[in-house]
């Protein structure tokens, strides 16, 4: 922990050195976020790119505070400044789904704190998002894996609460079909 008292100190001040260990500290997790909304690998790449940008030009606002809650805390700020990063860039391009996939080597960058079959899930719940509609996607993103509210997606999207919603509910509805078909095929193969 003092460790990252110290990166985050240097990163208030502007220093590089303190900037590329919190950038490589936080790379993985960074690049998970923004692959839930952006599939293209190096797309993604950019994306998270221009995050740690905002992030550092914006790291004097970032309020640390001493023990454990310090990691917590920044990880937090910068899960929001990936999403919104990744929801820009979605909105300049219209949301349009793009095709592509997260090297494997990325996933074994996983929580410390989630065990093996905890990470699989993850991956294949990831997989299943990445067929919905763009739409529904990015909500079900924002509201369920990030915490978002449905008032927050709407501003972010520019849509209504409403919609917000119904798109939520949808989502939901494709992920359950999803789910039982692989439920259905396991049976199938376990015959």
């Amino acid at each position: 922990m003092e460790d990252l008292h110290a990166i985050i100190k240097g990163c208030t001040g502007n220093d590089h050195k303190h900037q590329k260990m919190l950038y490589e500290r936080f790379y993985g997790y960074a690049l998970k976020i923004v692959f839930r909304y952006i599939y293209h690998y190096d797309k993604a790449v950019d994306v998270v790119n221009d995050g740690f940008v905002k992030l550092f030009h914006n790291f004097h606002k970032f309020e640390s505070r001493d023990g454990a809650q310090t990691e917590k805390l920044l990880m937090g700020w910068l899960k929001r400044i990936m999403v919104n990063t990744a929801i820009d860039e979605l909105r300049r391009r219209h949301m349009l789904p793009e095709i592509g996939d997260l090297p494997d080597h990325i996933w074994q960058i996983a929580d410390n704190n989630l065990a093996a079959d905890q990470k699989v899930l993850y991956k294949e719940l990831i997989e299943h998002v990445k067929k919905l509609p763009p739409s529904y996607r990015a909500v079900f993103n924002m509201y369920v894996i990030d915490g978002f509210s449905h008032q927050e997606i709407a501003n972010a999207l520019g849509i209504s609460v409403g919609a917000c919603k119904s798109n939520l509910s949808k989502a939901r509805a494709h992920l359950k079909q999803y789910l039982k078909k692989d439920e259905e095929s396991t049976e199938i193969c376990n015959l």
